[in-house]
C-alpha cells in the first residue's frame, strides 16, 4: 500500500505541472526497483510510477506499445482520471489508502503516445491487482 500512496503522489506532483507544450522526446525506462519513469527534459516534468509488479506487468502483459491508438489511450485516461478524483473527493466511500490526491491529467495538453500508453497500462494494472472497477466498461484483465 505504501508504494502506491508514493505512486500516486508522484503521478499527481508530475501531472500537476501544466504546460501547453506538446511532448516530443518522451523515453521510458524500466529499473530494477519495478519503477517505471517517464521523463522530458525539454518540457521539464517527469512521471514516476513506483508500485511492485507494475514494471514486470508491463513487460509480460500489457499489449504491445501500437496496440492501441493514441485517442484511444487519451479517451480513457480522461475517463479514468475522471473516476479517480471523484474517489478521491469521497473518502468514506473509496478506500483514501488507494485514492489518496486527485491527478491533473488535462485534455487539452498533447503528453505524446508514450506517457499516454503507460498511464493507461498503469490504470488497467491498477484495476486488477488491487480489483478496482474505475467505470462500468471493460477492464483488460492483460
Amino acid at each position: 500500500m505504501r508504494t502506491l500512496i508514493y505512486v500516486v503522489v508522484l503521478l499527481l506532483i508530475i501531472m500537476g505541472c501544466n504546460s501547453s507544450k506538446t511532448v516530443a522526446d518522451t523515453t521510458a525506462t524500466a529499473k530494477v526497483s519495478d519503477t517505471v519513469k517517464i521523463a522530458n527534459d525539454s518540457l521539464e516534468y517527469e512521471v514516476i510510477i513506483i508500485d511492485p509488479g507494475f514494471s514486470s506487468w508491463l513487460v509480460g502483459r500489457a499489449r504491445p506499445r501500437g496496440f492501441y491508438s493514441e485517442s484511444f489511450l487519451e479517451i480513457k485516461n480522461q475517463f479514468y482520471v475522471a473516476e479517480w478524483n471523484r474517489r478521491v473527493s469521497q473518502p468514506l466511500s473509496f478506500d483514501p489508502n488507494l485514492y489518496m490526491m486527485p491527478i491533473d491529467y488535462q485534455p487539452n495538453i498533447h503528453y505524446g503516445y508514450e506517457v499516454n500508453y503507460l498511464i493507461y497500462n498503469y490504470f488497467v494494472y491498477f484495476q486488477n491487482r488491487y480489483n478496482q472497477r474505475l467505470g462500468g466498461g471493460f477492464v483488460p484483465s492483460q
